[in-house]
């Protein structure tokens, strides 16, 4: 006699192509919906965070050896931003050497005491020091940011996939959690990443300034190669705007066409006010 349930008690299937009410006990057919949509949602998840996670390794590799970099030539350009103090003891010297050279050989009756000039640091060290400690922040910053993201990533992952919850549960669960993504922007974090270390590196053209008030000709090989570079990341940067098929692009490819629509749409705009009393003239005569 076949059983009165919908299970087949030795394997624990559903026959006539339902489905174990052990597993979708919802009190209506929504049961099959859920499963679907956990399994393609947790799959489109995970591919998400494995995509954040191999970016944010990558940046924290990067940022760590060029922080490392910054670092180093820091260390060497502080010392133009303190008083050196062989410099001192060349003054003192320099005043008893014109003391002993005094041609009357009788010394004054009140000595003055001269005092060595205030030190005040070079242009080129405050503004060479300035942009190499900004280049260090910004990269600390954005390899913490990325480690950051990678916890961020893993806690994601943990809340939305718990093993013990329903379907049901699951997919309300991770719809709550995947609003809070939306709603705190962490996609557009992850994005912004990328900018901050092209930022850093920007920065670091600092370095142009400081060869330039040590050699001259390394100044112009190094300052024609950061040229060329700048050029070339320009070309990519503006290649998406007219070839819209083009792989090539920059974190700062949407920011620049963003920019540039504005600066159009703010144009526009102005002439548009500019010539309404124009047409209004036209239209009453």
């Amino acid at each position: 006699m076949p059983s009165a349930n919908n299970h087949d008690p030795e394997k624990g299937k559903a026959i006539d192509g339902q489905l174990p009410n052990s597993e979708f006990n919802f009190g209506d057919s929504s049961g099959p919906f859920f499963t679907i949509y956990s399994k393609t949602v947790e799959e489109e998840d995970n591919k998400t965070v494995e995509r954040w996670q191999k970016e944010a390794e990558g940046m924290i590799i990067f940022n760590g050896l060029f922080s490392a970099v910054v670092a180093a030539l820091v260390v060497v350009s502080l010392q133009d931003l303190r008083p050196n103090s062989q410099d001192r003891a060349a003054f003192y010297l320099e005043k008893m050497y014109e003391l002993q050279l005094d041609t009357n050989g009788s010394r004054p009756s009140t000595p003055s005491v001269s005092q060595p000039p205030d030190f005040s640091p070079p242009s080129y060290a405050v503004w060479v020091n300035s942009l190499w400690f900004s280049s260090l922040v910004i990269s600390l910053t954005c390899a913490m940011l990325a480690t950051s993201l990678q916890q961020w990533a893993r806690r994601y992952i943990r809340l939305t996939q718990p093993a013990r919850f329903p379907p049901h549960k699951r997919a309300r669960v991770r719809a709550y959690f995947a609003n809070g993504v939306d709603k705190f922007r962490v996609p557009w974090v992850a994005d912004a990443l990328p900018a901050l270390v092209h930022l850093s590196l920007f920065i670091f053209v600092g370095l142009v300034i400081y060869l330039a008030s040590i050699n001259r000709s390394v100044f112009i090989a190094v300052f024609c190669c950061v040229a060329a570079l700048l050029g070339v990341y320009g070309c990519i940067t503006l290649t998406p705007f007219f070839w819209h098929d083009s792989p090539y692009c920059s974190p700062l490819s949407s920011p620049a066409r963003l920019l540039c629509t504005e600066i159009v749409y703010a144009v526009l705009l102005v002439l548009y006010v500019f010539t309404i009393p124009f047409g209004r003239g036209t239209r009453c005569g």
